[in-house]
């Protein structure tokens, strides 16, 4: 596979000298643009050295240009990748803009493009830039999500560069060929579950949503009819998929039922065990605390394992604390599930990039090392592939 890398002009861009390494060590062939602003934070030289390619830097290269090199860029590519994808760079692409190289072969291709996006969390979330992606995802580029966290600028917030092997993982997924999974139906729940106090309060859990969609991105990469019902999120849908937007257990646990008959359900979803009961209005401050009434949740996976209508291959997940692996191996036997997925939440994991996981199964327990989110996706993927065929 040879990869377009188009290198944009943020502090982010050191990044892109390990996305490089990685993908080299992967087999990938690897050709750079670099940006005028790329180029003030890292070297053609350095980006050569790692590529063991030509570094192209601008579209009034004599040579290059005689040849019409960016559309040669263009069309040698198996997939363009846009890392750091800075604002300005992401407004110049959604408004079809060719003022420089990148921006003319981005204009020019016919390939894949995968857009990753760094900046300022205030310039993630100013309306133009969420105007800008909007275009971007409705012309049919990739975008990847930004982790959140620390910046160079001292601010805290979505914005960062995903981490060079989610940004691998990303690449592989979009460039996925295979049709293992195809003539498959896959149900997939994914994030929280919202159980109202009373119409303006309620209660909830930090579930991002983001392995969930990762997952129901893997597999309709793979050629599945994805199901996807969906907890309160901000997520985007993934290409492919079908998505059933739900509020509380309730809501989804009707959701789930309505899309059976299925081949397989994946329950990603950290459903909420309680609700509390019915109060019509406000809560009003009074002298003392109110005093709520707890209502016991449906069990949507053991439900689904009981059921006259269960998918072929039933897969759980089990967010832990502490004993992760035994608390994992008694969820399963008392669920009823084949397969069981857990993971710690002990730590920073509801809305980052990564994640550690441990597979418990018949044939016993299966520990993956900490990986980003879409690479857990497209390892479960390929294994639910492999049974279901």
């Amino acid at each position: 596979m040879r990869i377009l890398l188009i290198v944009g002009g943020g502090i982010a861009a050191y990044k892109a000298c390990e996305l490089i390494r990685l993908l080299r060590k992967l087999g990938h062939g690897v050709r750079c643009v670099l940006t005028e602003g790329g180029s003030h934070f890292v070297t053609p030289m350095t980006l050569a050295a790692l590529s063991e390619d030509q570094v192209f830097t601008t579209l009034w290269d004599l040579k290059d240009e005689a040849e019409m090199g960016h559309i040669q860029l263009s069309r040698q590519a198996t997939l363009i990748v846009v890392a750091p994808a800075t604002a300005d760079l992401i407004a110049r692409m959604a408004a079809g803009l060719s003022n420089d190289l990148a921006t003319t072969l981005l204009l020019a291709t016919d390939k894949p493009v995968l857009c990753v996006p760094a900046m300022n969390v205030r310039m993630w979330q100013h309306p133009a830039t969420v105007r800008n992606v909007a275009q971007l995802r409705a012309d049919g580029i990739i975008v990847l999500e930004p982790d959140e966290g620390p910046m160079a600028c001292g601010e805290f917030g979505p914005g960062r560069l995903p981490e060079p092997q989610a940004i691998v993982a990303a690449i592989e997924a979009a460039t996925a060929t295979t049709a293992s999974l195809a003539g498959k139906h896959i149900l997939v729940t994914a994030g929280p579950t919202h159980e109202p106090i009373d119409p303006v309060r309620y209660i909830a859990n930090r579930s991002s949503g983001r392995q969930g969609f990762a997952i129901a991105a893997a597999l309709a990469s793979r050629g599945a009819r994805v199901t996807l019902v969906a907890g309160p999120v901000s997520l985007t849908t993934p290409a492919g998929v079908d998505r059933v937007d739900v509020q509380s257990a309730l809501d989804m646990a009707a959701a789930v039922d309505a899309a059976l008959p299925v081949d397989a359900a994946v329950m990603v979803a950290a459903v909420a065990d309680w609700r509390v009961e019915a109060i019509p209005q406000k809560v009003k401050k009074g002298t003392a605390p109110p005093t709520l009434t707890l209502v016991e949740n449906p069990d949507i996976l053991a439900t689904l394992a009981s059921s006259s209508r269960r998918p072929a291959l039933l897969i759980g997940f089990a967010a832990e604390t502490e004993n992760v692996v035994d608390h994992a191996i008694a969820k399963r036997s008392r669920k009823g599930c084949d397969w069981l997925v857990a993971n710690d939440v002990s730590g920073d994991v509801f809305g980052g990039g990564e994640n550690t996981v441990h597979l418990v199964t018949d044939a016993g327990v299966e520990s993956w090392t900490r990986l980003p989110k879409e690479e857990v996706a497209a390892r479960l993927a390929d294994r639910i592939a492999e049974t279901l065929s």
